[in-house]
C-alpha cells in the first residue's frame, strides 16, 4: 500500500521552508490555524502570522492590502467559506486589482466529510476558475502540494490553491518537475484518455491497471493546474485516443470536466464522459464513505471507459 500523508502537511512544510528563505511571505488565517496547520508557520515566524478571525471577507481584503505593501500573503480558510463568502473581495480586491495574493482553500473536496454538507466545497474550483487573472492549482498529494506552494509563491498574480485535510496516498514523485499550466503524462495509452486532477490521480492510475487486464490501453494525464489548463496536452492525447474521461473530486459543473469539454469542443472533438459529483451537495460521513457514495473510484472510471469505447474494443 502506498504511503499516505495529508496534503495540508505538505502545504505547511513548504510554507515554512519558503518562509525561511523569503521574508516577504506573510500568512493570514481565519481562526482555523490548527486545522490548516498554519500554526506551524506561526510558531516559527510569529511576527509574520495574522489571525484575522472568522471573517473571510476581511481576510482577503487584508491580504490584498499586504500585497500592495509588497508582501506575498497566503490567505488561509476553509475552502467552502473562503470561496463563497469572500468571492466579491477576491473578484475586486485581488483579481480586478491584480494583486499578488495566494488564496488557500483548506478542507477541500471530501476531506471535511465528517463536518457535514455545508462544509464540503464541491464548487470551489468552478468559482475560482471563473475569475479573470486567477490561477487555479489542485495538487494530487502532499509531495505535489509542496511543489505547488513554491510555484504559487514565485508566480506573480492571484493564485487559488486547493488543500485537502486528510491523509491520501502519495502517488507523485519528488523528482518530477512541476510547472504551472503544464500537465503530466503518467501513463501512455492508445484507446482512452483518463484526465484527472487532485486526489483522483491515484484512482485513475488504478483504473488504467484494471483496463489493461481487459486489453484496453488507457492514457493517464494529470492536470494539476485547472487554469491555465494545458490545452496542448489535452488536444494531443484526445487526438490519439478519441475517447476522454475526466475524474475530479468536485462537481462536474464548472470544474475539470467543464474545462476539458471546452478545449475539446473548440479544438479536438472527442467522446467525453465526466466523473465527479453530479449537481448535488455532500453529506456527513467519512472521506472513504463519501468517495464510495459519489462513485469517485477506479472501478467506476474503468467501467465508464469500457462503456465509452463500446463495440470498438469488444
Amino acid at each position: 500500500m502506498a504511503n499516505q500523508e495529508a496534503p495540508r502537511k505538505g502545504f505547511a512544510d513548504a510554507l515554512i521552508r519558503l518562509g525561511e528563505q523569503h521574508e516577504d511571505i506573510v500568512v493570514l488565517d481565519a481562526d482555523c490555524a490548527k486545522s490548516n496547520m498554519t500554526n506551524l508557520f506561526k510558531n516559527r515566524f510569529p511576527e509574520r502570522f495574522f489571525n484575522i478571525g472568522i471573517s473571510e471577507c476581511d481576510l482577503v481584503g487584508t491580504a490584498a492590502g499586504m500585497a500592495i505593501a509588497g508582501k506575498v500573503p497566503f490567505a488561509n480558510a476553509y475552502a467552502n467559506f473562503l470561496t463563497g463568502r469572500a468571492f466579491d473581495q477576491m473578484r475586486i480586491s485581488v483579481c480586478y486589482s491584480n494583486n499578488n495574493v495566494k488564496i488557500v482553500g483548506h478542507n477541500a473536496g471530501t476531506s471535511a466529510a465528517q463536518e457535514g454538507a455545508t462544509h464540503l466545497p464541491l464548487e470551489d474550483i468552478s468559482l475560482m476558475r471563473s475569475l479573470p487573472r486567477m490561477t487555479v492549482i489542485v495538487p494530487a498529494d502532499a509531495v505535489e502540494m509542496e511543489k505547488a506552494v513554491e510555484a504559487a509563491y514565485y508566480h506573480k498574480g492571484p493564485v487559488y490553491l486547493r488543500v485537502g485535510k486528510l491523509p491520501v496516498p502519495i502517488v507523485t514523485k519528488r523528482e518530477e518537475p512541476f510547472e504551472i499550466g503544464k500537465a503530466i503524462l503518467y501513463r501512455s495509452g492508445t484507446d482512452v484518455t483518463i484526465i484527472s486532477t487532485g486526489i483522483m490521480l491515484g484512482e485513475s492510475l488504478k483504473a488504467a491497471e484494471e483496463l489493461e487486464m481487459q486489453n484496453i490501453s488507457a492514457e493517464v494525464l494529470h492536470i494539476h493546474t485547472i487554469k491555465p489548463i494545458d490545452q496542448e496536452a489535452i488536444i494531443a492525447s484526445a487526438a490519439k485516443t478519441g475517447h476522454v474521461i475526466t475524474a475530479e473530486e468536485h462537481s462536474i459543473i464548472g470544474g475539470l470536466g467543464s474545462a476539458v469539454a471546452e478545449v475539446l469542443s473548440e479544438h479536438q472533438p472527442a467522446k467525453l464522459r465526466r466523473i465527479g459529483t453530479n449537481d448535488r451537495f455532500g453529506v456527513s460521513g467519512k472521506m472513504d464513505e463519501l468517495l464510495d457514495l459519489f462513485e469517485l473510484r477506479a472501478g467506476r472510471i474503468a467501467a465508464t471507459a469500457a462503456e465509452l469505447l463500446g463495440e470498438r474494443v469488444r
